[in-house]
């Protein structure tokens, strides 16, 4: 149970009580966040909670606690006696759906998705099993076949099918809205707020207007409803706990939109070549992630065409979900952020590789 966002690793020490008084802290590149651990009457109650909570199913805390501290969340690892390790996540308001949406997920995709422990929506925290090992992990180091990814996505897709019918009821949950035909007016609200953007970037982007019009009616008019998108899945966002299985998490980046877009992100980072000799590799990952669409009524032709205007498409999920962090963070790390969001939006002005 992770974010992947960055790698860099930086520890300190924090005083924290419980079974080992010294909890390891690692704030990664973001030194100077800031982030409710920081404040001493929350974590004692985030703690109390995890104590509670355990103790409420007859288990206890055992062994030391890791505490990852990012911007857009608060992990802790901690160990409980006959269970094996278990996660502590706590999202920033604009994330805290995420505790509600792991319950749901867990009932509509068994499987697929961490059953939690337990989880208080109302804080938007967390706490959770271990999942296996991560996807990554099975990966292992170096050059990576991208075929080992067909099979995750194949299994993502059938999620997203499930998870149609669902898709209001997830919107019900806070998961923000990026619904097909609503893109543009996302996209207008994303390039007035974004800080990072020059005037030249301001300009380019009114100016796609109204092609992104047209691309999202058309989109639409394939007939693949709106469901929900991971908007950051990549190989340390899975669990891969046995052959054939993956189980999908971290949903803080989410939203409720078009469900091809979340294919830009682990075909970039599989075939980031895509344009060139790797074509052959992102074709046959077209092929798998689309395979589960095509009892919905579109032809192939259709599904490769509507895969293609979601590669420009899906970077507005992500654009947008750079602004879901804690409060009163640091300008150093907002400013960071705006950068990526930005980089994100401009990604629209690329253009995709041929899918069809």
């Amino acid at each position: 149970m992770q974010h992947d966002r960055d790698t860099d690793a930086s520890f300190d020490a924090t005083t924290a009580g419980g079974p080992d008084a010294t909890t390891a802290v690692d704030r990664g590149a973001y030194a100077n966040a800031v982030t409710p651990w920081e404040q001493p009457t929350w974590r004692a109650d985030a703690l109390g909670w995890i104590e509670r909570e355990l103790a409420a199913r007859g288990l206890r805390e055992s062994g030391p606690r890791t505490v990852r501290l990012r911007p857009w969340s608060v992990l802790v690892r901690t160990h409980a006696a006959g269970l094996g390790t278990v996660w502590f996540k706590a999202n920033p308001p604009a994330s805290a759906f995420e505790a509600a949406l792991t319950s749901a997920l867990a009932r509509w995709v068994p499987g697929h998705a961490l059953r939690p422990i337990a989880v208080d929506v109302d804080r938007g925290w967390s706490l959770l099993p271990d999942g296996g090992p991560l996807f990554k992990t099975a990966l292992g180091a170096g050059a990576v076949d991208p075929r080992a990814w067909e099979e995750p996505l194949r299994q993502y897709a059938h999620v997203q099918r499930t998870l149609t019918p669902h898709a209001d009821e997830i919107e019900r949950l806070g998961v923000p809205a990026a619904r097909t035909r609503a893109l543009p007016d996302l996209v207008d609200r994303l390039v007035t707020d974004g800080t990072a953007l020059t005037a030249d970037d301001r300009r380019r982007l009114r100016a796609l207007r109204p092609r992104l019009v047209e691309w999202c009616a058309e989109l639409a008019a394939v007939g693949i409803a709106d469901t929900l998108d991971h908007a950051d899945l990549h190989e340390g966002q899975l669990f891969h706990p046995g052959p054939g299985r993956y189980t999908f998490f971290d949903w803080g980046d989410a939203t409720v939109s078009h469900p091809f877009c979340s294919f830009r992100v682990p075909a970039r980072r599989m075939v980031p070549d895509h344009h060139g000799a790797g074509r052959a590799a992102l074709l046959r990952l077209r092929d798998a992630y689309l395979e589960p669409w095509t009892g919905d009524g579109a032809g192939p032709v259709e599904l490769r065409r509507a895969l293609s205007l979601s590669w420009r498409l899906g970077a507005v999920g992500r654009a947008a979900s750079w602004g879901r962090l804690f409060p009163g963070t640091s300008r150093t790390t907002d400013d960071v952020c705006a950068a990526q969001s930005a980089a994100s939006l401009l990604e629209l002005l690329d253009a995709p590789p041929a899918l069809g």
